[in-house]
């Protein structure tokens, strides 16, 4: 093959983006789910398929959580180095179909977005690669190495699947550099790289005071109640602004990228009018969110208020989330949680702390070679003058388990998501425009990479 990247003509061809789309969008490829093993199945050899008809050499990976990874390869040619291009084809459950708009599972047009179960996340991610690809191979082709992977369990976390697998097979991810269509743009137009995820883990904490529950009327007021002092401990992991705190984590650190501006944070995070940010004016929610540690209560357990009676609760339960910024160690801040809880557990009462699902936070150096290129062909796709440099709240922990195993492989995380797209949630949709300006860039990337 010939690279022909200096006379290139990228032109995406939107009703085969669609095409694929729509078929992609009508698996209900939820994995581990067995009444829908048929439709991940179907997803699964759909993309084979797909990837199959670009001429790539293709091969399914079984995993220990019973979800193929597909591999596509296509070897490189006068010592050109190979890039590794992922997504996955698993989606989140759509729940109560009723809910949405259109059928979730039916790829719909409206008011210029494409809606539907995995629109975003990450079926529009994998439908861009395939367009990608065939731009390349109409301007010529690529010399680089092609590895395609894409992954069928990562919306339960995937590690266990696809991370065991690279561990068991590293040579067939082995590449120089690592693109991961996961992520998206700050903004519907604004080229945006992702060079930050954080890490964290999963906190239980049990309280018990009494060892039944007692009358409020009798014993209320000197009687320590269990639920009162979970609340306690939860409110010692936040300041008077709601800014975490962790004793012994340093929890006030400033992000070095681009700012997440306040009102559109407010209206990506969808804050009620008249409800205040967490933290001062002199903390960027950039720094709150992908900068420093961060506690959720994300459930609690008491009494239910359909179940109250006048009684003191003997135990209560709650479950944190504990996300991790790049340059602190999750394992190391968890087990500091789990202390300063002990330490802030009021009137001795009696405290059981489980921590699990511990992954690490992810950093990439954005000067690197293939990631600066790759940023100056999404600016160029999309005619901007300035990339988004920008991190992420959230966690991918495929991206550690890479740098891992590979630490010179240069890793780059970008997508067709923005916050418009509403991922996980009822209408999930995508932006076409998204799809083609980041296919674009993805082709021209792999007719340039290497020169």
């Amino acid at each position: 093959m010939t690279d022909n990247a200096p006379n290139a003509t990228y032109t995406p061809q939107r009703d085969r983006i669609f095409a694929d789309m729509k078929k992609l969008v009508s698996f209900n490829s939820v994995h581990s789910t067995p009444e829908l093993a048929d439709q991940h199945e179907a997803a699964c050899a759909w993309t084979v398929e797909a990837l199959e008809n670009l001429g790539l050499e293709v091969t399914r990976y079984p995993t220990v959580d019973d979800a193929d990874t597909i591999v596509a390869t296509k070897p490189a040619n006068n010592g050109a180095p190979t890039v590794l291009l992922y997504s996955h084809y698993d989606v989140v459950p759509a729940n109560d179909p009723e809910a949405w708009t259109n059928d979730p599972f039916d790829l719909t047009e409206r008011d210029g977005r494409w809606y539907g179960r995995g629109a975003a996340d990450c079926k529009g991610n994998l439908a861009m690669h395939l367009e990608a690809l065939r731009l390349v191979e109409e301007n010529g082709g690529t010399d680089l190495g092609l590895k395609v992977v894409v992954e069928g369990s990562e919306e339960l976390g995937g590690d266990d699947g696809l991370g065991k697998l690279i561990e068991e097979k590293p040579e067939v991810f082995d590449a120089d550099a690592i693109l991961i269509a996961d992520t998206g743009n700050v903004a519907v137009g604004v080229p945006t790289l992702t060079t930050s995820l954080r890490g964290g883990a999963q906190v239980v904490v049990k309280v018990e005071t009494l060892k039944g529950a007692v009358h409020s009327g009798s014993y209320g007021g000197a009687a320590p109640d269990a639920a009162h002092a979970l609340m306690t401990i939860a409110t010692s992991l936040f300041d008077e602004h709601g800014r975490t705190t962790i004793d012994g984590v340093d929890t006030t650190t400033k992000w070095e990228g681009d700012a997440y501006d306040r009102e559109m944070f407010r209206s990506d995070a969808t804050v009620l009018d008249g409800v205040q940010l967490l933290g001062t004016v002199d903390d960027d929610p950039a720094d709150l969110v992908w900068a420093r540690p961060a506690v959720t209560m994300i459930g609690f357990t008491s009494t239910p208020v359909a179940e109250a009676m006048n009684a003191v609760n003997p135990r209560a339960e709650a479950q944190f989330n504990l996300r991790v910024p790049a340059g602190q160690n999750s394992e190391e801040v968890a087990q500091k949680m789990v202390e300063h809880i002990k330490s802030h557990t009021p009137w001795g009462a009696k405290v059981d702390v489980e921590v699990s699902g511990v992954n690490q936070p992810f950093s990439t150096d954005v000067t690197a070679e293939a990631i600066d290129q790759l940023g100056q062909c999404l600016k160029e796709a999309y005619g901007a003058e300035d990339l988004a440099i920008v991190g992420t709240g959230g966690s991918i922990p495929l991206t550690t388990t890479l740098q891992e195993q590979f630490p010179n492989a240069q890793i780059a995380l970008y997508g067709v998501e923005e916050p418009l797209c509403g991922i996980h949630g009822v209408d999930e949709s995508v932006d076409p425009t998204e799809i083609e300006h980041v296919a674009i860039a993805e082709a021209m990337f792999l007719q340039r990479y290497g020169k």
